[in-house]
């Protein structure tokens, strides 16, 4: 019921930094929260940031604290990563995701408690 779409993802250097964002459309009231998956070829899905809708909540996982940042724009229905100091390992396809049926809790640093998901945007970081 929520559609999301990926975009900013591109070629970088590492060190750089990098600002993804997510669009959401649907039934984007009765989100709940949303958060920030990359995923490289032949590994699992890796959480990296969740962020509630209507509360103060935040999460990181361990890989990415204190180098990348989720943030939300509640009237334009948009959630955004923005990433610094990134490392040639970052190289992955980002996802966002969305959930509308359940209350913020521990689940929301897992692949499976989520409802929607994007198709993904490519983030290369070489050198």
């Amino acid at each position: 019921q929520v559609q999301l779409a990926e975009s900013g993802g591109r070629s970088v250097q590492a060190g750089d930094s990098l600002r993804l964002s997510c669009a959401a459309s649907g039934r984007t009231d009765s989100t709940r929260a949303m958060g920030w998956f990359r995923q490289v070829l032949g590994k699992e899905r890796e959480f990296l940031a969740a962020i509630a809708w209507n509360i103060d909540n935040t999460v990181y996982g361990d890989s990415v604290k204190g180098r990348f940042a989720i943030s939300r724009d509640n009237f334009k229905n948009m959630v955004f990563l923005e990433m610094s100091s990134l490392k040639p390992e970052d190289t992955a396809v980002y996802y966002c995701a969305a959930v509308t049926q359940k209350t913020w809790g521990p689940w929301v640093t897992g692949r499976y408690g989520y409802d929607s998901w994007g198709q993904g945007t490519q983030v290369t970081v070489s050198s």
